[in-house]
């Protein structure tokens, strides 16, 4: 199956891409970046509904960050949902993502039969952060801080070439912190990608940086899976979680040991495995 269309909340165009068959799952972020790095053979499984949010919907230029609230960017999930016709569906979330895949199952518990969490620490702080610096920073890999340098010397420049791709720019030069193989060139990913700075500055850099993920957590019924890459050097580290991973009712953690920012493209027959022996068994 293969459906393209949109949907439309408050001004902005939302597009949606529809593969495959089987149980409705709703991935979270720019429909065309996560429709590219899933697998075709997790299609024969899951409908995958690749959704745009708000960030990655134009109109591109707006500026007004009360549009960007995380209440409305969870709501557009649940306007997605309605619109397509689904009862229950699992939502996937990847990166900053996964706080919008979590706090809808919080927000709607009924409509939710399991969450995927990719690539995501529950402390986005300056503290958070810092660790991630310190992860790195005991690596015994030279050759992938060598490389991450020469980009950093590169970022501020190309970022004030093209300021309106700043996020794009951004995780690209980020390759050495994001890539299990720190010389991938994820270009081809991101084409025909655009985003609104103001929100990813705004979600990403304030709410973000303050949530809680633990708040409401007893309003959460569905089962949560949470992958994570071993080489992830792109958000604060995996050990993180040991602080919080209690308070979760039905939490399965996986680690992927040959991939970094993102394991279902990096090791994807081995992540097929492990989210479909998940959703089985829970």
């Amino acid at each position: 199956m293969f459906l393209k269309g949109y949907v439309y909340s408050s001004g902005f165009k939302l597009q949606y891409i529809i593969e495959g068959n089987g149980t409705p799952t709703i991935v979270v972020g720019s429909s065309l970046y996560y429709s590219r790095t899933f697998s075709k053979n997790l299609r024969n499984s899951l409908k995958l509904v690749f959704v745009d949010h708000r960030g990655f919907s134009p109109p591109y230029d707006c500026k007004d960050t009360s549009m960007f609230q995380l209440d409305l960017l969870v709501d557009d999930i649940e306007l997605v949902r309605k619109e397509l016709g689904f009862d229950k569906v699992i939502v996937i979330g990847h990166s900053g993502h996964a706080f919008m895949a979590l706090e809808y199952a919080k927000k709607y518990p009924a409509n939710v039969s399991g969450v995927v969490m990719m690539c995501v620490s529950p402390d986005y702080s300056r503290k958070g952060h810092l660790a991630s610096e310190r992860y790195l920073n005991d690596s015994v890999c030279p050759e992938r801080k060598a490389a991450l340098a020469k980009n950093l010397a590169k970022l501020p420049q190309e970022m004030e070439a093209a300021p309106e791709k700043a996020f794009i720019t951004y995780c690209l030069l980020m390759g050495p912190k994001s890539w299990f193989d720190y010389t991938y060139d994820a270009t081809k990913l991101w084409e025909g990608v655009e985003v609104n700075m103001t929100m990813f500055d705004y979600v990403w850099g304030e709410v973000f940086r303050d949530i809680d993920l633990t708040e409401n957590l007893d309003k959460l019924q569905a089962p949560v899976l949470l992958a994570l890459g071993r080489y992830d050097y792109f958000v604060p580290p995996a050990y993180l979680w040991e602080s919080v991973r209690d308070k979760f009712s039905n939490l399965t953690i996986r680690i992927f040991e040959k991939s970094g920012h993102a394991p279902h493209f990096e090791e994807p027959e081995l992540f097929d495995k492990e989210l479909l022996e998940w959703l089985f068994n829970s």
